[in-house]
């Protein structure tokens, strides 16, 4: 028999924590409404404070946010987070993301593939797709589709960033535009009220302006955590992309933005895994 109490029922490891989680609903609380009290906390989750502080723990621990006095709030945006914790944000949302996206690339397609964990997860799930031609400067990316044989890869040369094993540095800056392919899937660093697509360093936006100028079709890939997201470097407009693809509702302004663009918006819900949610026309 469990004797258990419901305290004990509660504690979850964070492993096995998932994109419905109550840890990432309060990461999602601080991204949208800022600085939130342990004591709050407890009450919209139903939960002891006891519980509520040790899932601000491992949201601190993953640098995800920090600390203030008697609650939590978002770290200051001076840089991206480490790709580590990035690889396990709102990872369901990103494999959701991924398999929309895959249904929408052919067979023989050629691609770019962008820097960026959402990215990886796209290229993951196209691994199965036969007789691909892909060109990327990120490195995950390339790993994961060199399983298949018939995928054809080329990745940039340059000085190589460790921890994120991607190449942006300014030697690569002319990679992208020696190729014209069918489809670019890129991510974002995050996107401004006005829908201004942000990154977090001066490389990272350029190999993604000459990824979006040299491709017909144009993925945008960012889950929804990435609207209203500050970044440092501004370059380019969401109304640029050919699809959008984000695994919830947009801000009702970016919404408008795309609808009057003629963007095409897929929504990767969550109770579908192979049919995106197309709002727009193509």
């Amino acid at each position: 028999m469990n004797t258990a109490g419901p305290e004990a029922r509660e504690i979850v490891a964070i492993d096995e924590l998932g994109s419905g989680s109550r840890v990432d609903r309060i990461l999602e609380r601080v991204r949208r409404q800022g600085f939130q009290s342990v004591e709050n906390l407890a009450q919209q989750f139903g939960v002891t404070t006891q519980t509520i502080r040790r899932d601000v723990n491992l949201l601190c621990e993953r640098g995800l946010c920090r600390r203030r006095h008697g609650g939590i709030d978002m770290p200051p945006v001076a840089e991206n987070m480490a790709y580590a914790q990035r690889q396990v944000l709102n990872h369901d949302a990103k494999l959701r993301i991924a398999r929309c996206v895959a249904c929408l690339v052919p067979d023989e397609a050629s691609l770019f593939l962008g820097i960026g964990t959402t990215p990886e997860q796209c290229a993951r799930a196209l691994v199965h797709k036969r007789h691909l031609r892909v060109m990327t400067n990120n490195l995950h990316a390339a790993l994961a589709l060199s399983c298949n044989p018939s995928c054809e890869l080329t990745i940039a040369g340059g000085r190589l960033r460790n921890l994120d094993c991607d190449v942006i540095a300014g030697e690569a800056h002319g990679f992208f535009r020696s190729f014209a392919v069918d489809i670019g899937i890129y991510g974002v660093g995050g996107v401004g009220d006005d829908g201004s697509l942000l990154d977090f360093d001066h490389d990272e936006a350029h190999m993604r302006g000459e990824l979006e100028r040299h491709c017909r079709q144009r993925f945008l890939v960012l889950d929804r955590s990435k609207f209203g997201r500050g970044a440092t470097v501004r370059a380019g407009h969401i109304t640029e992309a050919s699809v959008v693809f984000t695994d919830g509702p947009v801000p009702p302004a970016i919404e408008e933005l795309l609808s009057r663009a003629g963007v095409r918006l897929v929504v990767a819900n969550a109770d579908t895994e192979s049919a995106a949610t197309p709002v727009f026309p193509p």
